[in-house]
């Protein structure tokens, strides 16, 4: 497979970017900063370690790299359960970012096997 020469070019950091996003705007009314803070991290995790993956040597370095950023949509899906049970969000959009995690999730690992071929 060819490598992309940029990670801009990549889909799965264009959607990673556009779901982080969604996560910073459902939760600008949100007062537990420290909660807060934490789900932000982790939702800039996913673009963040898809472009450093991309900038190594390496495919072993680049896949470990996607493996984080996937992890971190696990992280996310878990956090925004909670955002959504403890009413930071509403239900209808916590569902919503789960989801659109869990389809990240999968096309990150479906990349990560194209790479790996």
């Amino acid at each position: 497979m060819k490598k992309t020469l940029r990670f801009e070019d990549l889909e799965i950091w264009k959607e990673s970017m556009r779901v982080c996003t969604a996560v910073y705007d459902a939760l600008k009314t949100c007062k537990d900063f420290g909660f807060k803070d934490q789900i932000q991290r982790a939702s800039v995790s996913v673009p963040s370690n898809i472009a450093e993956g991309h900038e190594r040597k390496s495919i072993k370095e680049y896949t470990q790299f996607l493996y984080i950023a996937k992890g971190s949509c696990g992280e996310l899906r878990t956090q925004l359960y909670l955002s959504a049970s403890l009413e930071y969000i509403t239900k209808e959009t916590g569902l919503k970012l789960i989801e659109q995690y869990l389809a990240l999730s999968v096309k990150i690992y479906n990349y990560i096997q194209s790479i790996n071929k």
